[in-house]
């Protein structure tokens, strides 16, 4: 049975009021197991329209689960996607506090910026002719659920574990790019801690967001001209400490940098 409106608002009040209080949430499918996927991303939407009511504005979406071996491991066929805020925003080299959030964690990604609106199932071909910048990006993640244990459903309605993306400073026209297969390299405190390639964004970044134009569309939704679209983790994530200094390297886009206080 497809649930309430008054459900829907209330399990979005409490996705939102753990995100906001960094209070540790247990997950939702413990409370009603029966949750779908659809019906987390309408959690997800009402839990975005309290931030908005806040006075935050929607600056873009992201990208997660962009691994073929991540999605065999979950049992799912498509990525999944989040909103990402004006609050989540932060400058190269910004400086997080790690008690703001619950299990802080971060990925090395590529971000493309829109150059024009973007709807309806284009091909990565078509998708990447909307996007007039790409940059490194570092994006942090973080989930509310208590002892971190959830399902996809869960993942989905805490806003697909956003929380903070870090964008380089270099932007490129992705023409200048090898898009498909960009080394990057993470590291923590002057050690290398990941090494990987763009090519593990769904092979391809540009099919990551032709696959969240798609989705976008079966809601009605697409992108906006001047938006960021972080297309997935380029490599596992790595848990966040207090005083980290995390860098991450990607070729022909420069340096992207974030520091993690006590």
């Amino acid at each position: 049975m497809a649930l309430s409106e008054e459900t829907i608002q209330s399990l979005a009040a409490k996705v939102d009021e753990a995100a906001r209080t960094t209070t540790p949430l247990v997950m939702l499918t413990a409370e009603i197991p029966e949750l779908t996927l659809d019906e987390a991303y309408t959690i997800q939407r009402a839990s975005m329209a309290r931030r908005f009511e806040r006075g935050e504005s929607l600056v873009g979406m992201k990208m997660g689960l962009t691994s073929r071996a991540k999605m065999e491991q979950m049992g799912v066929h498509e990525p999944i996607y989040g909103h990402l805020t004006s609050a989540m925003t932060l400058a190269d080299g910004a400086t997080i506090a790690h008690g703001d959030y619950c299990h802080p964690r971060v990925e090395p990604e590529i971000a493309f910026i829109m150059g024009e609106d973007l709807s309806g199932t284009p091909t990565p071909q078509e998708a990447l002719r909307a996007v007039s910048g790409v940059c490194g990006a570092l994006e942090i993640i973080d989930s509310r659920y208590k002892d971190f244990k959830f399902t996809l459903i869960d993942v989905v309605a805490d806003n697909a574990s956003s929380t903070g993306y870090v964008l380089g400073t270099k932007l490129a026209h992705p023409a200048t790019l090898e898009l498909g297969n960009l080394g990057m390299v993470m590291s923590v405190n002057g050690q290398v801690v990941e090494t990987g390639s763009s090519a593990a964004i769904l092979e391809h970044p540009a099919r990551s967001l032709a696959a969240l134009v798609k989705m976008l569309n079966a809601r009605g939704e697409g992108l906006k001209k001047g938006q960021v679209v972080l297309a997935g983790g380029a490599t596992k994530a790595v848990a966040l400490n207090p005083g980290d200094q995390v860098t991450l390297e990607v070729e022909g886009l420069g340096r992207v940098e974030l520091g993690v206080a006590g």
